[in-house]
């Protein structure tokens, strides 16, 4: 049997990537066998295409891709499941995450059945069940390394990114006092989703506000943790979604414990099933929207990329991959 996928044997910019006709794959005994209807592109499916940080390379392949499919999350249609799952069957809804790759940029993929996959809540399309996952992921992996409290203030920057847009939401649902941080054309968004107040970085610059915070969110990396420390109180936290330059969030992280008023802590997001879990859970009970920029058919993943990479998306990118049902 045969399907449709974007594929890619080189790495290198949007250009690599052709549609073609490939194997459709086969469940194993503790796999499931998904219909894919809607896919997102993110940063990191950017950094599997480019090879880009080098330390990509390590994961996906040294000189060539291994997994010629690109694609981290999902949301689909069981149409098959091996001997040996239990908990889902044939016509289930489901979405999924792995940000080591799935290759669901593809009409079928196949998914180990105990790992990061849940039954889509009935108030939720396809299109946004595969959006709500990737950014959440890691902002909740943000939020799980500091002991936040009702009435804390934090400031999130890049608001209106799939990590960012997602943190605001959760952590408003915290109870959280969010600043936003975000450009001129997304304030509203920002304010929709739930930000206390918002400061558009086209017109000043945020490290230079007046007010401080228990924790700076960088969610798109472009700040540091010298420009922010003078927003942070005392004990207060900074974490970014970067490595930052000579990876020196790490090393924050390992020596500002000990030495400073002000931490740093690294993000090593490593549950995903508790992440996809928490995620059903506030969808089902309408505490959580992923924003959705543009969506692009398969056909068109390459001009994905292309606008993902420009930097300039809002919220999420998605793919609809097969038609839905």
């Amino acid at each position: 049997m045969k399907m449709q996928a974007s594929v890619y044997q080189d790495y290198g910019p949007p250009d690599v990537l052709q549609l073609k006709t490939v194997e459709k794959p086969t469940p194993n005994a503790n796999e499931i066998l998904v219909r894919v209807h809607a896919a997102t592109v993110n940063r990191t499916d950017c950094a599997m295409l480019q090879a880009k940080p080098f330390i990509m390379r390590f994961f996906t392949g040294l000189f060539k891709p291994r997994n010629p499919v690109l694609g981290t999350d999902f949301a689909g249609t069981i149409e098959a499941a091996g001997a040996g799952v239990t908990g889902f069957q044939a016509g289930d809804r489901v979405f999924g995450f792995d940000d080591n790759g799935l290759a669901s940029h593809a009409e079928y993929l196949t998914i180990d059945a105990a790992k990061g996959i849940a039954t889509i809540p009935e108030n939720c399309s396809y299109e946004q069940a595969a959006a709500s996952i990737e950014g959440a992921h890691y902002a909740y992996n943000f939020i799980n390394k500091v002991q936040l409290h009702p009435g804390d203030q934090v400031l999130v920057n890049g608001a209106s990114g799939a990590i960012g847009s997602a943190a605001v939401q959760l952590l408003k649902n915290y109870g959280a006092v969010v600043t936003a941080v975000c450009n001129t054309k997304n304030i509203d968004m920002a304010k929709a989703i739930g930000a206390d107040r918002v400061i558009d970085y086209q017109r000043e610059d945020f490290t230079k506000d007046d007010q401080l915070y228990d924790f700076v969110f960088d969610a798109v990396g472009k700040s540091t943790f010298n420009k922010c420390k003078p927003l942070l109180k005392p004990g207060g936290t900074y974490i970014s979604s970067e490595l930052g330059w000579m990876a020196q969030n790490v090393f924050y992280a390992l020596l500002t414990p000990i030495f400073g008023r002000k931490k740093v802590r690294f993000p090593v997001p490593v549950d995903i099933p508790g992440s996809v879990r928490l995620v059903r859970a506030l969808m089902t009970e309408g505490k959580f929207k992923p924003v959705i920029d543009r969506t692009y058919p398969l056909a068109e993943t390459a001009n994905a990329f292309r606008y993902v990479l420009t930097g300039e998306k809002t919220g999420n990118v998605v793919l609809q991959i097969t038609p839905n049902p």
